[in-house]
């Protein structure tokens, strides 16, 4: 897996392909509830360490946030949890919005 970022149109276009890609979103319910990745897992950051063995450690997985800051902690986390195939979404979901799925709403 190239780098440990990946760009919005990066994660669509590997969506799109049909790539096993688990997409997971370290913010907040109430920040889901205004707008979200289409398939993505919730998991807050604050309960990704008791909830890490939900996650598959054979899959791909990108980590995104509002703007990238708590996904780039989840993602080292992970790492450090010895997942090998984790990325962070460059820019979180307002960047997501903004260059592939600008019906959302922003926050």
């Amino acid at each position: 897996m190239p780098g440990h970022d990946i760009t919005p149109q990066e994660l669509k276009a590997r969506l799109d392909a049909g790539d096993d890609v688990l997409v997971v979103d370290v913010r907040e319910a109430r920040e889901w509830d205004i707008c979200r990745i289409e398939g993505a897992t919730l998991i807050p950051l604050q309960s990704l360490p008791a909830r890490v063995g939900e996650l598959p450690r054979d899959r791909d997985l990108v980590v995104h946030c509002k703007m990238g800051g708590r996904s780039a902690q989840a993602a080292a986390f992970l790492r450090a949890q010895g997942f090998e195939h984790v990325q962070n979404l460059t820019g979180g979901i307002l960047a997501w919005i903004d260059r592939v799925d600008p019906s959302q709403r922003k926050y």
